[in-house]
């Protein structure tokens, strides 16, 4: 492209360089735009490096009307960019950048190397072949009075002046990673209306008795059946000092979040041997003890842990019992039903994710804001959850690509 015809292309500012904006300068850079993505921190995609630290999970891999029911009620407003961006392309995408992908016993898709880093890596220099800039350490504040962007940065402010400006700056959880929630004031101040931001994918308090939180703090609980209302999913947990966390908590982080703000707390329900029947746990249980101390005759004959045996006695407990004290058909129908009373959500800043953001009734088809003509959103921001599993990168992806094609058909029907 000769200077006389970048000068001639539309200018267009990315505020994030998370893996929404990165999409979205991507996008429009295909489509010809001259595109530079701004982020307040020293170096792009900290929060995706984060997520690849235990083997980046780039998508799920069933089928996809399954696959969107894990979108909730964002599902239908999320259906159409996901159907531009599948599961199946996100994974052709990675392969093209040099990242071939498989498919995990959970049927979770992970990039061969099980790492984020060479995919950000080799996505940046496909960036910056494309002419695409990055600044970094440029913090939006704004907008000044003719609607020009408005950056901090070490050498004082600046302002920017773009066609279009795609905001991708995620929502508020792990905000020393960049993502702070700030913009919410600033969206606010311009009448957009934002649902309050919550805490998604988090871990939950519960109050632990001394001996069991010293002893078993840190241990996880595997294979377990995890249990609410009408809510059921399999995997494991973790026992923390202050609480449970883990993946299968973290699938049913949205009802028992609810639940604990319309009332106080939420019951969670455990099956430590979700595969074995009452009848079949009873049988077991009535085999003789002889000798062996009470733990070690439930670790043999019902195949329980020391921590599982733990969250038992802390069950019998809070009922003002003992274990040794209850029936045998009692103890195993509590070996698949073990009642953990959850008290509060873990803070949004140690959540996975966020829930809450701008409203979709704010946004048109295009992810143009309506009160804002020429300023897009996409990614965290916008007003959706999903469990992990590969539901929120391939969200994140799909609207900020989403976002990237509205800002070039905002622009043509400008033309």
């Amino acid at each position: 492209m000769t200077s006389e015809m970048a000068s001639q292309s539309p200018n267009i500012a990315v505020i994030g360089a998370g893996p929404a904006g990165l999409m979205a300068a991507e996008v429009l850079a295909a489509g010809g735009a001259r595109v530079t993505i701004y982020d307040a921190m020293p170096s792009a995609g900290r929060k995706f490096l984060m997520a690849g630290r235990g083997g980046l999970n780039l998508t799920h891999s069933e089928p996809l009307d399954r696959f969107m029911t894990r979108y909730g009620a964002a599902a239908d407003r999320l259906a159409r960019v996901i159907d531009a961006l599948t599961p199946d392309v996100l994974r052709t995408w990675a392969h093209d950048l040099g990242e071939e992908t498989f498919t995990g016993s959970s049927g979770r898709v992970f990039p061969k190397s099980f790492k984020a880093s060479p995919l950000l890596r080799a996505w940046l220099r496909r960036l910056d072949v494309a002419g695409v800039t990055l600044n970094l350490r440029h913090r939006w504040i704004g907008w000044d009075g003719e609607g020009n962007l408005k950056f901090e940065t070490a050498g004082g402010g600046i302002t920017v002046e773009a066609d279009a400006a795609v905001l991708a700056l995620g929502g508020a959880s792990w905000p020393r990673l960049g993502s702070d929630g700030a913009w919410t004031d600033l969206l606010a101040a311009k009448g957009v209306t934002i649902t309050p931001l919550r805490p998604a994918n988090s871990g939950f308090s519960v109050v632990w008795s001394p001996t069991f939180r010293e002893r078993f703090a840190g241990e996880p609980l595997k294979t377990v059946q995890l249990r609410f209302g009408e809510h059921t999913v399999r995997g494991d947990a973790m026992i923390t000092k202050d609480g449970i966390e883990g993946g299968a908590v973290y699938a049913l982080a949205a009802p028992l979040r609810d639940a604990i703000t319309r009332d106080g707390s939420a019951q969670l329900m455990i099956a430590l041997r979700p595969d074995v029947a009452d009848a079949a746990l009873t049988a077991k249980l009535a085999a003789p003890r002889g000798k062996q101390s009470f733990s070690t005759f439930l670790r043999k004959a019902a195949g329980l842990s020391p921590v599982a045996i733990g969250l038992l006695q802390e069950a019998a407990m809070a009922e003002g019992g003992k274990l040794t004290d209850i029936s045998r058909a009692q103890l195993a129908s509590l070996i698949n039903a073990v009642p953990v009373t959850l008290t509060a959500a873990a803070p949004l800043a140690r959540a996975i994710s966020t829930a809450g953001g701008v409203a979709f009734s704010e946004i048109d088809d295009r992810f143009m804001l309506a009160r804002l003509p020429g300023v897009f959103v996409a990614g965290e921001m916008l007003d959706w959850e999903a469990p992990t599993g590969g539901y929120l990168l391939q969200a994140a992806c799909a609207t900020g690509a989403a976002a990237g094609r509205g800002v070039l058909a905002w622009l043509k029907a400008k033309a």
